[in-house]
C-alpha cells in the first residue's frame, strides 16, 4: 500500500503546484498592478511595522481563509454545477494568491528572518526552479507566449481595422 500511495502523493503534489504555478503566472501581474495603482500607504505602512511572527500570522490568513475553496469547487463540480465549480476556484484561487502576493512583496525580509519559514521557501524555490527546468514547463511556457503573441497579432489587427474604419467615415 504504501508503495502505491508514495507515487500518487508525488503526482498529486505536481498538480498542486503546478495548478498554483499557473494561476500564480495570472496573479503576479494582478497584485503588481494594484500595487502601483491602489494607495493604501497607511495599511502598507502598518504591514511593513510588523515584527516577524506577527508578519507570519497575517501572511498566513488568506491561505488559511482561502485554501478550503479548492473542496468547495470541487464539491460544486462533482455535484453537476461545474460552471459553478469552475468560477468559484478560479476566483477564490486568483484571490488567494494576488494576497498572498502583495503581502510576501510586503513582508518578505521578515519573513526569511524566521528559520523555518526561510527553509520552507527555500524548499519551494527549488520545487519551482526543478519544474520550470522541464521539458514540459518549457513546452507549455513556449505554447503559452505562442498563444499570448498570436492575440496581440490580432488585437492589432482588429484595431488596425477599426481605426481604419472609423477614418474612412470621417
Amino acid at each position: 500500500m504504501k508503495r502505491i500511495l508514495k507515487p500518487v502523493t508525488y503526482i498529486l503534489a505536481a498538480i498542486y503546484f503546478l495548478v498554483d504555478a499557473v494561476f500564480m503566472a495570472v496573479a503576479r501581474p494582478i497584485a503588481r498592478w494594484i500595487g502601483r495603482n491602489l494607495e493604501f500607504r497607511r495599511l502598507r505602512a502598518w504591514i511593513r511595522s510588523l515584527p516577524p511572527y506577527p508578519s507570519l500570522a497575517l501572511f498566513s490568513v488568506p491561505v488559511i481563509i482561502l485554501e478550503p475553496i479548492k473542496p468547495v469547487a470541487a464539491y460544486l463540480a462533482a455535484t453537476g454545477q461545474v460552471l459553478s465549480g469552475a468560477v468559484t476556484f478560479i476566483v477564490g484561487e486568483l484571490l488567494k494568491l494576488v494576497l498572498v502576493e502583495r503581502l510576501f512583496h510586503l513582508t518578505r525580509d521578515k519573513l526569511m528572518r524566521i528559520p523555518a519559514f526561510a527553509w520552507a521557501y527555500g524548499k519551494f524555490a527549488e520545487m519551482k526552479a526543478w519544474l520550470q527546468a522541464t521539458e514540459a514547463w518549457r513546452a507549455i511556457r513556449a505554447l503559452s507566449l505562442a498563444v499570448k503573441d498570436a492575440v496581440a497579432r490580432a488585437r492589432a489587427k482588429l484595431v488596425g481595422s477599426f481605426n481604419r474604419l472609423a477614418t474612412s467615415r470621417d
